[in-house]
This record gives C-alpha cells, sequence and structure tokens, in this order.
C-alpha cells in the first residue's frame, strides 16, 4: 500500500490535477465565506461551508474519474495485480493519496474561522466540528467517485456517473419531496432493486446471485405492504433522505455536532472502498 500511496503521491505532485483541485477547493470556500461571513456579517462560519457543499459536484469527479478508469485504459492495471500487494493495497493507496490531496487544502481552510474570530464573536467549537463533517464529508464522496472510476475505461464516462451521482446525492431530499403515493414509493423501490441487483450481478458475473438479490428486494417490498402497509407511503422519501450525505451534513451546519453523522460517513467510504476492491478482484481473476 506505501508504494502505490506514494506512487499516486508522486503523481499528484508533479501534475496540475492536485493543484487545480485544491485552488477550487479554497475557492468555493472562500466564496462562502465572503458571501456569508464578510457580506452577511454573519458569525457562523459553517454557514460557508453548507453553501459550498454544490462545489463537491464537480470537485469529486474532477479528482476521482482518472483514478482507476486510467489505469483499466492503458491496461496498467494488469501490471498492478502481477505485483505482490493485495487488491486491497491498491486500492487503499489510491484512495489515501486522494484523501491527502483534499485534506491539505482544508488545513489551509482550517485558519479562516481563528481569523474570523479576531474580528468577530464566531463560536470555534460549531465552526471546527463542521470543518471535521465537512472533511468526512468529502472523503465519503471521493469513495464513491472512486468506486464509479472502477466500474469504467472512460474517464468521461467515470466523470459524467459521478456528476449525476453527486447531484442525485445532494438533490435526494428536494427529489424525496416529490415522490409521494404507495404505488409510486414501490414502483421506486423495485428500479432500486433492479440496479443493486444489476451492480451485484457486475461485481460478481453471476446471473444468478444478481436475480436472488433482486427477488428478495421483491419480496421485501411485498411483506411491508402486507405487514404495514402505511410504511410505503413514504418508504422512499424516508429512505432517500435517511441515506443523503449532504442531508446530514446540514445538522453540523446547525451547530449541533453529530457523531452518528461522522461514524455514517466513515461506512460510507469503507462500504464502496469494499466494492473497489471487488472490483479490482474481478479484473485481477478475470483477467
Amino acid at each position: 500500500m506505501k508504494a502505490i500511496f506514494k506512487h499516486e503521491l508522486s503523481l499528484y505532485s508533479h501534475g496540475l490535477l492536485a493543484y487545480v483541485f485544491g485552488a477550487f477547493l479554497l475557492e468555493f470556500i472562500g466564496l462562502g465565506a465572503m458571501l456569508y461571513n464578510i457580506n452577511r456579517a454573519v458569525a457562523n462560519f459553517e454557514y460557508a461551508l453548507g453553501s459550498f457543499c454544490i462545489g463537491f459536484i464537480a470537485l469529486v469527479p474532477l479528482l476521482t474519474m482518472r483514478v482507476v478508469a486510467e489505469e483499466k485504459k492503458q491496461k496498467t492495471d494488469q501490471l498492478l495485480s502481477l505485483l505482490p500487494i493485495t487488491s486491497t493495497d491498491i486500492v487503499l493507496g489510491k484512495y489515501f493519496a486522494m484523501a491527502l490531496v483534499f485534506i491539505a487544502p482544508m488545513l489551509v481552510a482550517c485558519v479562516y474561522p481563528f481569523i474570523f474570530s479576531l474580528y468577530g464573536d464566531v463560536y470555534l467549537p460549531s465552526a471546527y466540528g463542521a470543518l471535521i463533517a465537512f472533511v468526512f464529508l468529502g472523503l465519503a464522496l471521493i469513495s464513491i467517485g472512486m468506486f464509479i472510476s472502477s466500474l469504467t475505461e472512460s474517464q468521461g464516462m467515470a466523470a459524467g456517473l459521478c456528476v449525476a451521482a453527486m447531484l442525485l446525492c445532494y438533490y435526494a431530499s428536494s427529489l424525496a419531496d416529490q415522490i409521494s403515493g404507495k404505488f409510486v414509493n414501490v414502483v421506486v423501490l423495485l428500479v432500486l432493486g433492479g440496479l443493486l441487483a444489476l451492480l451485484v450481478n457486475k461485481l460478481t458475473a453471476s446471473g444468478l446471485a444478481g436475480g436472488t438479490v433482486f427477488a428478495l428486494c421483491a419480496a421485501g417490498v411485498a411483506a411491508v405492504g402486507i405487514a404495514k402497509p402505511s410504511l410505503l407511503e413514504s418508504a422512499v422519501p424516508t429512505l432517500m433522505k435517511t441515506l443523503s450525505p449532504f442531508e446530514r451534513f446540514y445538522t453540523f451546519v446547525n451547530g449541533v455536532f453529530d457523531v452518528t453523522g461522522i461514524v455514517y460517513y466513515i461506512s460510507v467510504a469503507v462500504f464502496f472502498l469494499f466494492l473497489c476492491v471487488q472490483c479490482w478482484e474481478k479484473k485481477r481473476y478475470n483477467g
């Protein structure tokens, strides 16, 4: 893992991507700070972070689109698979390199609340609590982008799919409010079950596994419909709001340090990194 981490970090340090990513990250946070903390004289730095969240829609694809897709396109993933290192080492080495590229400019952003506190009444605990949550949010989203990159050889396709995924995460709460009625909820749940089945089929190359997952999802929806039909009236909106990474971050923006939110972000990162490892394992053994 250490060798992969150093190699990826070397690529970032000798290229423009890391510097462009860091510059735009600080620019977006700076614009949020100027809008809320300076122009509107609002003491809450966490509001600036909340307003920037939409920037992840562009920055996460920018950082993650090439991380695995380019390896597949250049066939260097086959060379990596021949090295005496595990798929977990490869995935974690790449992920931690991207994490460092993300965290480095965030260390600069950590100075902002302190500077503002010199000129106004800034409540630093909530500001730094939001900064911590912001870092974990970014790390979770980067893991999602990395997984998407592992599904294709095309950087453009990886970027497009990642933008779509980030948009879905960002607007999940707004979309949830548009879903109502038992029939619509059932249809959406079955579609989500179908997408999950396709994902399992992609990772396992087994139609039986994918079919089993879809059958289980359909049986679960049917069981809920029989046991407690009222749950289906709002099942999808509740699910979308609960799983939305951005929706959880707004709790921190409101000044509440939610430990369960941090645990959720860590769980998301671990889950998608696990999927990345499975994709790499499949490529290694299937050639």
